[in-house]
């Protein structure tokens, strides 16, 4: 007899993906709060930004780089923590904004990484889907992505919270009312990728043993976000490059036993995505794109090229968690995973 506590494999998973519309509705309920942490961040008039986080939350960072570079016109950079807390560096940084993203704010390489950085003169924002952790207590500025508890190991809600979250932080004073059709385009984009959908599309990827994902700009977030969510529910070896680097070595792997995923939402980013889909096709690659027109389609509606990451996940979330199920896998818990990793 099955016990009460046994649940359905994916169960949970599938449970959070289908919340993401109500949590992005309810991060701009708080737009406010985040608009006065922003201006508090453009008064200290920063001239760098610096990112640390792990994980899925590195490609959050990732985001935030692009958000600082082009919508804040600053230098920005993905931290190595092991500089500060191995190494013990302590360069000056005076004038720096430095940035932790982290869904538990409980890994130690990040709290004493950013408790060093403030020390050497930063200005320290937590990004964080708990407020009441030490990084948020470590940090002048803590905000919370408001996701709630997210019980799946493999993160999908509080990954698409960090993303609106930054995106309301960096991108300028109109960023919370062009993001006001971000729910509804959210839920519309689930409503598509339907179980009709992704049958035959998680089959192309079934017995697979490596994949290729790519993209530029802003979404290449997406691609490497993608792979690490294929490879942690489904065990395969998935790679992210940007659409640029693609064209370079790792092009050479590329056949019709490699399949990949081409990220090509409109803006600049997809255009610049033109030439890496035509190497591709010489190549006979087996291709498939996410995008408005893409066999992972979106609803873009009128949002800006920035907030398309947050979009383009969702299918993507999806097709993972299809694709675990087919393989017989449990992508709520994945082996030799837990839901918070303690590095140092």
């Amino acid at each position: 007899m099955s016990g009460a506590s046994e649940s359905i494999p994916g169960e949970l998973m599938a449970t959070e993906v289908a919340e993401q519309p109500t949590v992005l509705a309810r991060i701009l309920g708080g737009s406010d709060e985040l608009a006065e942490c922003a201006a508090r961040i453009a008064a200290a008039r920063p001239r760098f930004v610096l990112i640390a986080a792990r994980g899925t939350s590195d490609h959050a960072g990732l985001y935030a780089k692009y958000l600082a570079e082009v919508r804040m016109q600053l230098p920005a950079g993905l931290v190595s923590p092991s500089a500060l807390t191995v190494y013990r560096a302590r360069p000056d940084m005076s004038d720096v904004l430095f940035v932790a993203v982290s869904q538990s704010g409980r890994s130690p390489d990040l709290v004493d990484s950013l408790s060093a950085a403030r020390a050497c003169g930063a200005l320290t924002l937590a990004v964080t889907n708990a407020i009441e952790s030490p990084l948020a207590g470590a940090a002048e500025i803590a905000v919370d992505v408001r996701a709630g508890a997210e019980r799946a190991v493999a993160a999908t809600k509080s990954y698409t919270a960090e993303l609106l979250t930054l995106y309301l932080l960096f991108a300028g004073g109109a960023a919370a009312r062009d993001a006001e059709r971000l729910p509804d385009a959210a839920a519309r984009t689930l409503a598509l990728a339907s179980e009709e959908l992704l049958e035959p599309l998680a089959a192309r990827f079934e017995y697979a043993e490596r994949l290729v994902l790519t993209a530029r700009g802003y979404s290449y977030a997406t691609a490497r976000e993608a792979a690490l969510k294929l490879m942690e529910t489904s065990y395969v070896s998935a790679m992210a490059f940007s659409g640029a680097d693609l064209l370079h070595g790792p092009m050479a792997m590329i056949d019709r036993s490699v399949p990949v995923i081409a990220i090509t939402s409109p803006g600049r980013g997809g255009v610049a995505m033109e030439p890496v889909l035509a190497r591709l096709a010489e190549l006979g690659a087996r291709v498939l794109r996410v995008g408005v027109d893409g066999g992972l389609p979106i609803v873009a509606d009128g949002l800006p090229e920035q907030l398309h990451p947050i979009l383009e996940i969702l299918p993507l979330q999806r097709l993972a968690w299809r694709l675990a199920l087919d393989r017989g896998l449990d992508p709520d818990r994945p082996r030799g995973l837990s839901k918070i990793t303690q590095t140092r």
